[in-house]
């Protein structure tokens, strides 16, 4: 059988390059058919890429190497896929080599320990001051040998182990030129409110366990979320507008943008028409989406077309803060830590889960009186559920 070109694989049409950021193989390594092979990060995601076919592969790029969509990475010779004794004695061979250097740091501790204090050590130490106290300590050190100070040893450090510099990646730049675009280019302002989330709370301890038997995965906070924000999307349609040019596009769909955080940065995967979904179902795509953004598994398609964002500081233990717009969407929720406080209720100061949130809007768009009418639909879905189901 030929040999098994491994490409970049096309990212969709305004992707044209990325950074090998990881592989998961080394020269070499004999891999299975769809075994993940490496990352690919760009400035909109972080994908990975699977074999093909079986075989031993050569790498033809590094990590952190800037490749085109298309180029040729490595090559993967299927005629060698069956010969697991010659793939297992490559890294037993190496594995002496790679454990030898750690050995080497030894004696840099040992020369770090102030047993033995010499004139050259002494004659370094002393280097940053001017040349007199340098002549001086000389001549004490010839009549008797001084202790060397405490704090020799971190005089020593070298520099490179105090900072570490790396380039930003495609996608943490993306975010950083998005993020400053969206402050720069809205008049985005910020209104906040309070939510009990006394019923809530109630409703997932009293139908936690049937809702688990029933759909596999647990009743979060997050669909109840999604829910309260449709409903009050389609209460207040201006929320639910965005800029193009000078011309102002009315949504009349409601694919909602749920904030996930990965260890490459924050990405919005996007809940598809969630007007028709039940909870089991916003759950079961929320997980879904979020283990794929995790996981480095999620498509271009699946962050595209959202008309709203709803990002929760409060897995974190934020209070409060003034999230930022998602361009080209006009507005988005910010959910905070919730915590108990007191509230007066009927004339009585009593102790109840609160919540803060936060809604920031394009003022462009969206006028004060819209934004806090949609803020307060929200709160009242919220406190109150049953109007979720009863749509008023």
């Amino acid at each position: 059988m030929p040999n098994l070109e491994v490409k970049i694989p096309p990212m969709g049409e305004s992707i044209t390059s990325g950074i090998l950021a990881k592989w998961h193989v080394k020269d070499g390594d004999v891999v299975k058919k769809d075994q993940p092979l490496f990352e690919l990060e760009t400035d909109k995601i972080t994908s990975e890429s699977a074999a093909e076919a079986a075989g031993k592969i050569t790498l033809k790029a590094a990590a952190g190497d800037e490749v085109k969509i298309g180029q040729v990475v490595a090559i993967i010779d299927p005629e060698v896929r069956d010969q697991k004794p010659e793939a297992s004695s490559t890294p037993t061979a190496e594995a002496p080599a790679k454990s030898a250097p750690a050995k080497a740091p030894a004696p840099v501790a040992e020369e770090a320990k102030p047993k033995v204090p010499t004139a050259e050590p002494a004659t370094k130490a002393s280097a940053a001051p001017a040349a007199k106290p340098q002549i001086s300590e000389s001549k004490s050190q010839t009549k008797s040998p001084a202790p060397v100070p405490a704090s020799a040893p971190k005089v020593s450090i070298p520099a490179g182990e105090r900072q570490t510099r790396r380039k930003l990646s495609p996608l943490r730049q993306r975010i950083a030129e998005r993020l400053v675009a969206a402050q720069h280019e809205a008049a985005m302002l910020t209104t906040f409110n309070e939510v009990d989330m006394s019923a809530i709370m109630a409703i997932r301890a009293k139908y936690q366990d049937d809702f688990v038997k029933k759909n596999g995965l647990k009743l979060g906070f997050m669909s109840f979320f999604v829910k309260a924000v449709v409903s009050a999307l389609k209460e207040v349609p201006a929320v639910n507008a965005q800029l193009d040019g000078d011309t102002l596009v009315e949504n009349h769909f409601y694919d909602i943008g749920v904030a996930v955080s990965t260890e490459r940065g924050l990405m919005v995967p996007v809940i598809r028409d969630c007007a028709s979904l039940g909870m089991a179902a916003i759950e079961k795509a929320i997980a879904e989406v979020a283990a794929k953004a995790r996981d480095g598994k999620i498509a271009l398609t699946d962050l595209e077309g959202g008309v709203f964002t709803i990002t929760n500081g409060g897995i974190f233990g934020s209070l409060l803060s003034t999230p930022i717009i998602n361009p080209p969407q006009s507005a988005i929720l910010g959910m905070h830590t919730i915590q108990e406080r007191p509230v007066a209720i009927n004339g009585q100061v009593v102790i109840r889960p609160m919540m803060y949130v936060a809604l920031s809007y394009d003022h462009r768009i969206v006028d004060g009186r819209e934004a806090v009418t949609f803020l307060v639909k929200v709160k009242q879905s919220l406190e109150d559920p049953a109007r979720l189901l009863l749509s008023v």
